[in-house]
């Protein structure tokens, strides 16, 4: 909306770009300041003359009063306009150019004066503190208007005080010598008001290039606008200088960073320390849509360097669609164990068929004993090692899929694991991802096989997977656990590389470690240890114990 004609009067007259306000304001400055200076430096200036002028007339006093003979006539001759106290006094106040020098005796009787009508008459300012034996400067009025004056006593040989000895110097002419210093000052002040214009116009300028020319409204508007697209949207955006320190968080970028207020200001290794994270925000990581860890949290950032040498990186949650495709993973794994399965059960189908056809009867009742045996023998030797569901569906899963790829997968004889995990969620995935690994490492090797062991010592749980696959070279051990980092070929797996990270990290969230080493006989051993994986075992044992379990076996065996 227009502004109305009344709005703009208001405005009187000042001008809407930034560059003439800019302008204006400095020039302001500038003369206020030169002003100001000037002041300043008159106010001491001015005292500094009053105070020069009472020490000149103090002086004056004092080389009069120090003449022995101005003593000896007020003692000894009387008050003339013709005598040799005035004659003295004339002599030194033409000399000094003083406006008056005047000597008094105790009574502070004139014994001279420029009018010598004032000869013999009294003075018109207290003498005291001078015949006091105190000499005095001060600015005062007299009958010869105002003056700077100093006043000394007056001592005869003895040291006794016999008068004293007052002399001025004319005020106006202090006034005068200031007033004639205020012309150079000014032009002083001109030539640095003249220089602070020409400086405000330069950096008017570069004010104008640097903003475009756009008016303060038009600034504040926009500065209004980015912060509420900076706080409203749904990614986290950081700024950095070129320093690489953060000048700017958003709200989401607090949440996906864990990070508060107190990270602007300083470096990315100090706020959010070492690790994949810092070194994509820092550019020390290159590409579009890298992935990175940070706590729980799977991110996407991209970094967007600018003019001034800074960046601009921005961060997507993709912890729930990393976990989704997961889940679509864990979907295709079963989908992949039910096709298994099936396609094993028309196999055994197909016998079964054959054996009734030819009436082989007892054959055809052994064979479905040998198979509903064997099926039987898997799920129960997983379950009696390992009580919490969850890791045993997983396990028998697994199983199925890695005997549809020619992989045996085993469980470890020393596998003894009770049905007290804290976080079977977080152990499920950890086990998931390195079977799903070594699944991977032993594709198309002969005699390919992975073993599981997992053992409950106390409140810590230490799982062990190793496969007979290439195994991991020692120099990349420890690279294998950073995010990003994967064996596939990218076109195929676009966005892996985060499976052996998120395992790390769910170890070292529960106090624990994940390691890699060489099996024996070849091959990847993956190591982890959970301290606290574990809670604590209920003081009397409950009636749904192993012995129930192994009961309920035994009845369905029966």
């Amino acid at each position: 909306m227009s502004p109305t004609p009344l709005a703009r009067r208001l405005r009187l007259g000042l001008p809407r770009r930034m560059f003439s306000q800019v302008l204006l304001m400095q020039v302001a400055i500038a003369a206020g300041v030169a002003v100001l200076a000037t002041g300043l430096f008159l106010a001491p200036l001015s005292d500094q003359l009053d105070d020069q002028a009472m020490r000149r007339a103090l002086a004056i006093a004092q080389t009069t009063a120090a003449e022995p003979q101005f003593a000896e006539s007020v003692v000894n001759t009387p008050a003339r306009a013709d005598g040799p106290v005035q004659r003295e006094a004339e002599r030194i106040r033409e000399a000094t150019r003083a406006e008056y020098v005047v000597v008094m005796d105790t009574r502070g009787v004139r014994w001279s004066h420029p009018t010598r009508a004032e000869i013999g008459r009294t003075v018109s300012t207290d003498p005291g503190q001078a015949l006091a034996g105190h000499e005095v400067m001060e600015i005062d009025d007299g009958t010869l208007g105002r003056t700077a004056r100093g006043k000394v006593p007056l001592r005869d040989g003895d040291g006794d005080i016999v008068g004293a000895v007052s002399v001025g110097i004319a005020y106006d002419s202090v006034r005068a010598r200031l007033i004639h210093a205020i012309p150079g000052l000014l032009a002083y002040a001109g030539g640095a008001l003249a220089v602070g214009a020409l400086a405000a116009w330069f950096i008017s300028r570069r004010v104008q290039r640097q903003t475009r020319d756009l008016a303060f409204s038009d600034i504040s508007a926009l500065l209004a606008e980015r912060e509420a697209m900076l706080h409203g949207i749904r990614e986290g955006v950081v700024a950095l200088d070129r320093t690489g320190r953060i000048r700017l968080l958003n709200d989401e970028a607090r949440r996906l960073l864990g990070i508060g207020d107190e990270a602007v200001g300083r470096s990315l290794d100090e706020a959010l320390g070492a690790g994949r994270t810092t070194d994509v925000l820092a550019g020390r990581v290159t590409g579009t849509d890298l992935l990175t860890v940070r706590g729980q949290r799977v991110l996407v950032a991209n970094r967007m360097p600018t003019d001034d040498g800074g960046a601009v990186a921005t961060l997507r949650d993709r912890t729930e669609l990393e976990q989704l495709g997961r889940e679509l993973d864990s979907t295709r794994g079963l989908i992949d164990a039910l096709r298994a399965q099936d396609h094993e059960h028309a196999n055994r189908m197909h016998t079964l068929l054959g054996l009734l056809e030819l009436e082989m009867y007892d054959d055809a009742m052994e064979f479905i004993g040998e198979v509903v045996g064997d099926h039987r023998a898997t799920a129960e030797e997983v379950t009696e090692k390992i009580r919490d569901p969850l890791l045993a569906a997983l396990l028998v899963g697994k199983a199925t899929v890695a005997a549809e790829r020619g992989v045996a997968l085993m469980v470890s004889p020393r596998t003894r694991l009770p049905d007290r995990l804290i976080d079977p969620r977080g152990i499920v995935t950890i086990v998931g991802n390195l079977v799903d690994n070594a699944l991977d490492a032993v594709a198309g090797t002969p005699h390919a096989r992975v073993e599981v062991e997992l053992r409950a010592q106390g409140r810590a749980v230490a799982l062990t997977v190793h496969d007979t696959g290439p195994g991991i070279p020692a120099e990349q051990r420890e690279l294998i656990f950073t995010d990003g980092w994967t064996t596939k070929e990218r076109p195929a797996h676009r966005g892996r590389g985060i499976g052996l990270s998120l395992v790390r990290r769910l170890a070292e969230r529960q106090g624990g470690s994940a390691d890699v080493g060489e099996a024996d006989g070849g091959g990847a051993q993956f190591t982890v240890v959970l301290p606290e994986a574990l809670s604590e075992p209920p003081l009397e044992p409950a009636l749904s114990g192993p012995s129930a379990h192994e009961s309920t076996v035994d009845e369905e065996s029966r």
